[in-house]
């Protein structure tokens, strides 16, 4: 996805197996945003991860988006046995900017952060 444009921010994503040290492929990741704290969220929709474990095609972001959910599947990549079942990571966004949310992940945790 490009850079987000002066109405609007992007995010990207991608997801790194810590317990191989290797991309996880094939994880579907749900994309929702709001325009407001008390607002609903908007499903936008999805993608899966690829072989580098990058989602290249997730949604873009309505104008005014003020908050973003992304899910990330991950029962599913681990055979069913995963102790986090699922992942979801809520985050602020400013429009214009972009947010690249990398997140590790292991069958017993995970972790996320802002990346670049």
């Amino acid at each position: 996805m490009s850079a987000g444009t002066a109405s609007t921010a992007s995010v990207s994503t991608h997801i790194l197996d810590t317990s191989t040290g290797r991309p996880a492929a094939d994880v579907a990741v749900s994309l929702a945003a709001r325009t407001g704290t008390d607002e609903a969220w908007q499903t936008l929709g999805g993608s899966r991860t690829d072989a580098d474990g990058r989602c290249k095609d997730l949604p873009a972001l309505p104008e005014g988006t003020v908050q973003v959910r992304l899910e990330f599947a991950t029962d599913a990549y681990f055979d069913n046995g995963a102790f986090f079942p699922e992942v979801t990571v809520t985050f602020t966004v400013v429009a214009g900017e972009h947010y690249h949310v990398p997140l590790l992940l292991n069958p017993f945790g995970y972790s996320v952060y802002r990346g670049s």
